[in-house]
C-alpha cells in the first residue's frame, strides 16, 4: 500500500545554496521520501546518516577544506538525522557559502535540536518543511477523492491513527507491534536520549497521565504532584515532548476578558493511535468511553497539517468562561474567529450562548464524522 506523500515532488523546493530542513517524529516517512526523491535523481548525490562516525566527524568540524573536499563532485547532499550531527548548522553554512551551486537536504525527528542547530547559522539560506504521519488529505487522494472509501475506515485511524506502516499493516496484530515498536523503541527513547532527561520513568509516567486527559485542560501543578516533582520540571518535560512532534500544546483563547480562561492548556497526541499505545488501549469504538476525546484529538491535529501542508496562517484555541461555556476549537484567521464543537455522534449542539455575544463576528459551527472534510478546506 504505497500512499503518496503531500511533498512528493521534492525538487521544487530545492534551490542551490540553500539547505531544506524536513522535520517530522520518526517513522513518518522521511527517509522514504528521501528515498523515492533520489531514485529519479538525475544528478550526482551524496547521502549520509547522522549516526553514521565519519560523516559526524567532517559535517561538525568547521573545517572549510575539509567540508570542500567532500563537497567536491556533487550537487545536493542529503543528509538524514542531522541533528545528531554536532554543529551541523555551522557546517551547512560553510557548505552552502563556499560551495557554488551546492543544495543540502537535512532530516530532523527533533525540532528541538536540529531547529536550535540550524536556526542562526541559517538565516537566510534554509526552507523549513514538517511531515506529519498520514494526513486525511494524503489519504483522500489515495481514494481518487472518494470520501465514502476514505471514510468507511476512519474509525480505525480513530484507534490506531496514522503512521504510514500502521496505515500499512495487513491485521490488527500488525499495527499493535508497529506503535508498540514506534513508542517504545524511537519516540520515547529519543527524549530519553536528551541530556536533560535523567528519568526515563517519571518522563513515561508524565506520558501516559496525559494521554487519559486529552480533550480536558491539564494543571502541571496536578501532575508535579501526582509525580513527586517540580512544576518546572514538568514543564520542561512537555516541552521536549511537544519538540519532539508527541505533544501539541492548544492554548485558552481570550482578549483579556476576566470571565475567561486561559492560564491552562489542552494537550493532544500528534498521533492518536501512539496515545493509544500508550494507555494499551486498541479497543473498538464501541467498546470505548473516550470516543469523544478521540475526535477531538483527530481534529484537532488534522486541522494542524491541513494549514500546515496548505500554507495557511492562523492560530488555534480553545475557550472557555468560568461559567462553563466552551468553545472546543477557535480558529484565529485573517483577522476572524471560527468556533468548532467537535461531536462524534450526530446530535445537535447548543451554541454557547456568550460567544458570537462576546465575538459577535465570529463563526460557529459543529464538526461530525458526516461534515468532517470541510476541515480539510
Amino acid at each position: 500500500m504505497k500512499i503518496p506523500r503531500i511533498y512528493n515532488n521534492i525538487e521544487k523546493y530545492l534551490h542551490p545554496n540553500k539547505v531544506l530542513v524536513i522535520f517530522g517524529p520518526r517513522r513518518v516517512g522521511k527517509t522514504t521520501l528521501i528515498t523515492d526523491f533520489l531514485s529519479t535523481y538525475k544528478g550526482k548525490y551524496r547521502l549520509e546518516s547522522g549516526d553514521d562516525i565519519r560523516a559526524r566527524e567532517i559535517l561538525g568540524s568547521e573545517d572549510l577544506s575539509l567540508l570542500k573536499e567532500y563537497a567536491t563532485g556533487y550537487d545536493l547532499i542529503v543528509i538524514d538525522e542531522a541533528q545528531r550531527i554536532p554543529k551541523i548548522g555551522w557546517g551547512l553554512k560553510l557548505l552552502v557559502d563556499h560551495v557554488p551551486g551546492i543544495r543540502i537536504i537535512a532530516t530532523g525527528s527533533s525540532s528541538f535540536e536540529l531547529a536550535g542547530q540550524v536556526g542562526e547559522p541559517l538565516t537566510g539560506r534554509k526552507h523549513t518543511m514538517t511531515l506529519f504521519p498520514l494526513s486525511e488529505i494524503e489519504l483522500l487522494a489515495y481514494y481518487n477523492n472518494n470520501s465514502y472509501d476514505l471514510s468507511s475506515k476512519l474509525a480505525e485511524r480513530l484507534v490506531f491513527g496514522g503512521y504510514p506502516e500502521v496505515i500499512s499493516a495487513k491485521n490488527t496484530l500488525e499495527r499493535k507491534d508497529a506503535l508498540g515498536e514506534i513508542v517504545g523503541s524511537y519516540l520515547l527513547k529519543d527524549i530519553m536520549e536528551l541530556d536533560r532527561v535523567r528519568n526515563t520513568k517519571i518522563l513515561s509516567n508524565l506520558v501516559r497521565l496525559i494521554a487519559f486527559q486529552i480533550g480536558n485542560e491539564v494543571s502541571l501543578t496536578e501532575i508535579a504532584t501526582t509525580l513527586g516533582i517540580d512544576r518546572k520540571t514538568v514543564a520542561r518535560y512537555i516541552d521536549l515532548l511537544e519538540k519532539s512532534f508527541i505533544l501539541y500544546n492548544l492554548r485558552g483563547f481570550s482578549r483579556n476578558l476576566r470571565k475567561e480562561v486561559t492560564k491552562k492548556s489542552k494537550y493532544y497526541f500528534y498521533d492518536i493511535g501512539v496515545r493509544n499505545a500508550i494507555i494499551s488501549n486498541f479497543n473498538n469504538l464501541s467498546e470505548r468511553d473516550d470516543v469523544g476525546a478521540l475526535w477531538e484529538n483527530f481534529l484537532v491535529i488534522e486541522r494542524l497539517k491541513t494549514r500546515v501542508y496548505k500554507n495557511i496562517s492562523a492560530n488555534d484555541y480553545f475557550w472557555r468562561t468560568w461559567d462553563q461555556n466552551e468553545v472546543d476549537f477557535v480558529e484565529e484567521r485573517e483577522g476572524k474567529l471560527f468556533g468548532y464543537e467537535f461531536k462524534w455522534k450526530k446530535a445537535k449542539a447548543k451554541e454557547p450562548k456568550n460567544w458570537r455575544g462576546t465575538y459577535p463576528e465570529a463563526t460557529y459551527g459543529v464538526i461530525t464524522p458526516e461534515n468532517y472534510l470541510q476541515i480539510l478546506e
